[in-house]
């Protein structure tokens, strides 16, 4: 048998003691006993005893450089704390660690790296995340339970620490936002990205409801499994009621530019840059969003009419000294159909500081166009009313003396004068009644004629009245002196014409011929099958008036025949052109 070897035990376990510190994954450090619990004790009263590979390469140290070293030529600070740590590597850079320690004989030390955003969740940090009203909280797959900070219990009503399950919680938020939530986080988790949600719920507690805002980010394990999750909650109630408040007048502002027609804009001067901020800018400019909007320069030297860049200039230059409203009004060319636009801009500028030149202008602007075309039409409608009127009492005038003149008693005067001024209403009744302050000349004759017709009035049959002609507007000036020219026509034949029989028949023709500002109008009056006609002894009011008023108001040219077999009446005129600017629908 050969020789026996006795193995001592207590050096065996020695030697796999010495082997697992020296081996272990993290940095371990054997320091000399001293209590670094009490504040401001000195780190340099410790020095390093033992120090494993794994630190000394952490630190940047050969093996066994470390040990006799002061602890306080590693510390950033003076004392020792467990929790994440700043130490001094070999070549002076700093590296975060992380630090736990037992005491014994000596202090023992497990020292660990870690990476930046665990340095940024340290513990120095935290009242940083407080202070902008952050809560951390943490979920655990295995448990179900979501540990919240003290902050985070804050918000949600509930006491720190894992005192929350995801079913208490999604019985606080609501069936229809626990899946707008659940789905949010399942896209998040499918990309690997972290995820943001906001919802309403009701705090544990006081039930008092409250809008949150959620950031988190999923946990995987070595094997890539889910085992949970980390982020931070915050109380964002006050910021969306603002939020939504602000939306709220933006919206209420937009909808009373849109009901108002008006366009939003913003110029910054610095960038020569302009900003429109609804689709009414784009129509009165005649633009696309393709487009693109239009700055000053562009405005005043290209799109603005010459003879309105003076203006504008000085209303900018104006409302820049002054610090006041800036009021302006032009001309532009619209680009998609070339029609010049006028429009009202009013803005005001605004000012970083008092005492600074103004940085933007902020303001409307509305295409008066029509309103302007309007406020001229109606003051050339005022301007033809008046002359409208003076005429008409003119004629009121002369209608009165002439039929007193003529009448041979009380009862005539009152016959003639009354059918006289009916004929003048009903004219300025057709004149009234058409959109153009115009009168069918058809529609004069009819209004005379009609109580003495049988039957149609287009010459068909055995009727008394024929009427034939083309369609003819007459305007303001010459329809109410030919309106009164056909009721005389009309009462000489009642009286002592074609209509003063049963058997007797009035003719009305007329004619748009060449000439004149806007044609000729050739109108023929011709009675027949009436009385034995002879020219009268006397001239009438009512022969005046064919004569005279003809002849000056119409400037027509009139020819009256009285051969026996029935009186006739030629009248030539020109027809004046139409005002478009007295027609409403223009």
């Amino acid at each position: 048998m050969g020789d026996r070897v006795d193995h001592d035990p207590a050096a065996s376990t020695i030697d796999l003691h010495r082997v697992a510190f020296e081996e272990a994954a993290v940095g371990l450090a054997i320091v000399s006993a001293h209590d670094h619990s009490v504040p401001g004790s000195a780190a340099h009263e410790s020095t390093i005893l033992d120090a494993n590979r794994h630190l000394c390469h952490l630190l940047g140290y050969g093996a066994g450089e470390l040990v006799g070293m002061p602890l306080s030529d590693l510390l950033d600070r003076p004392s020792l704390v467990d929790g994440v740590q700043r130490w001094r590597r070999a070549d002076g850079r700093p590296v975060d660690v992380r630090v736990r320690r037992s005491a014994g004989l000596g202090t023992s030390l497990v020292v660990e790296a870690i990476d930046a955003d665990e340095a940024v969740r340290a513990e120095q940090n935290r009242e940083a995340l407080i202070a902008a009203g952050l809560g951390e909280w943490r979920w655990d797959r295995g448990t179900g339970l979501v540990t919240l900070s003290r902050r985070a219990g804050q918000i949600l009503g509930h006491p720190p620490g894992p005192s929350l399950s995801w079913t208490d919680l999604r019985g606080r938020i609501g069936e229809a936002e626990a899946a707008r939530i659940a789905d949010v986080v399942r896209e998040a988790l499918a990309a690997g990205l972290p995820y943001a949600v906001e919802c309403r719920l009701r705090r544990a507690g006081d039930d008092r409801e409250i809008i949150v805002g959620t950031r988190g980010q999923a946990l995987f394990g070595p094997d890539g499994g889910l085992t949970g999750m980390v982020g931070v909650v915050q109380d964002i109630t006050t910021r969306v009621e603002a939020r939504d408040a602000l939306l709220g007048r933006e919206q209420r502002l937009r909808v009373a530019t849109s009901l108002a027609r008006l366009g939003i804009f913003e110029w910054h001067m610095l960038e020569d840059h302009a900003i429109w901020e609804n689709e009414r800018m784009f129509e009165i400019f005649g633009r696309t969003a393709a487009d693109g909007t239009v700055g000053k320069t562009e405005f005043l030297n290209e799109l603005l009419h010459p003879d309105d860049r003076t203006a504008v200039r000085q209303a900018i230059s104006t409302a820049l000294r002054d610090d006041e409203i800036l009021h302006a009004t032009g001309r532009i060319r619209r680009k998609s159909d070339g029609t010049w636009r006028t429009i009202d801009m009013a803005g005001r500028f605004e000012r970083d500081a008092p005492n600074r030149l103004p940085r933007r202008l902020i303001g409307v602007v509305a295409d008066v166009t029509d309103r302007r075309h309007a406020e001229e039409r109606q003051t050339l409608l005022i301007r033809e009313l008046h002359h409208r009127v003076k005429n008409t009492l003119a004629t009121v005038q002369a209608i009165v003396g002439s039929t007193a003149r003529t009448a041979s008693s009380i009862e005539s005067f009152y016959e003639a004068f009354v059918g006289r001024i009916m004929s003048l209403a009903h004219t300025h009744s057709v004149l009234t009644e058409d959109t153009w302050q115009t009168a069918s000349l058809r529609t004069l004759l009819v209004n005379e004629l009609k109580p003495y017709a049988e039957g149609a009035m287009d010459g068909a049959g055995d009727g008394r009245i024929a009427l034939e002609g083309p369609p003819i507007d007459l305007a303001s000036e010459i329809a109410v002196p030919i309106g009164m020219a056909i009721h005389e026509l009309t009462t000489n034949a009642a009286k002592y014409g074609a209509l003063s029989t049963r058997s007797g028949r009035v003719a009305v023709t007329w004619q748009l011929l060449p000439g004149g500002p806007a044609g000729m109008l050739r109108f023929a009056w011709q009675e027949s099958h009436g009385p034995p006609v002879q020219p009268p002894r006397r001239q009438g009011f009512g022969s005046r008036l064919l004569q005279r008023v003809l002849t000056t108001q119409v400037q027509a040219e009139v020819e009256t025949e009285y051969p026996p077999e029935g009186f006739r009446l030629t009248m030539l005129a020109p027809l004046p052109k139409r005002n478009d600017a007295l027609n409403p629908l223009a």
